[in-house]
């Protein structure tokens, strides 16, 4: 697996289930760091049988969110449905906002998302997004280009960014561990 050898770990919502799943399982096993952080109330419908790496047991969605933001180096969001979209869109409005400055990447499997990229290019071009909001999200096809592209890139300061910080998000969610479950 490219991560492997790249020798990038993972952080990830914590399922053991779908595609997740077999992602956190072959970076375990080939031997990087695993951490998933998944909420309580969600262990029982997303953890069947054997956890893999690290699961950290947050209270809820916004403890989990801003654990894995705060873990995380960049975020990749690989084909999914609501729950993708709407951490991936979180990720977005937190770049836009200046809350991190992490590279946010599309893995665009056989054209995946050009339909929400092409929405979001209407919005740009409806003036919606700003054309430098819009280089936010890095996309491309495979996981070597999007590794490669997320790696080169470097995030453009909008004149309407706020100066939040990080912390500030966290500490507005109250985050703390609820529990560490380690394997």
């Amino acid at each position: 697996m490219f991560s492997v050898e790249r020798r990038i770990d993972l952080v990830y919502g914590g399922g053991s289930i779908g595609l997740m799943g077999l992602v956190s399982q072959a970076v375990h096993d080939g031997g990087r760091h695993v951490l998933g952080v998944i909420p309580k109330t969600l262990m029982p419908r997303e953890l069947t049988g054997e956890t893999i790496g690290e699961v950290r047991a947050v209270s809820g969605m916004h403890q989990r969110k801003a654990e894995m933001a705060r873990q995380a180096d960049a975020f990749i969001a690989l084909p999914g449905g609501y729950g993708t979209l709407e951490e991936l869109l979180e990720v977005i409005t937190w770049a836009q906002l200046g809350i991190h400055q992490k590279p946010v990447g599309l893995l665009n499997v056989e054209g995946y998302y050009n339909s929400l990229l092409s929405f979001i290019d209407k919005a740009v071009d409806e003036g919606f997004i700003s054309p430098t909001a819009r280089r936010i999200i890095v996309s491309a096809p495979t996981a070597k280009e999007l590794i490669r592209e997320l790696e080169e890139h470097v995030p453009e300061k909008d004149e309407i960014i706020s100066k939040l910080i990080w912390e500030d998000e966290i500490q507005r969610y109250n985050y703390t561990p609820e529990s560490s479950v380690p394997t």
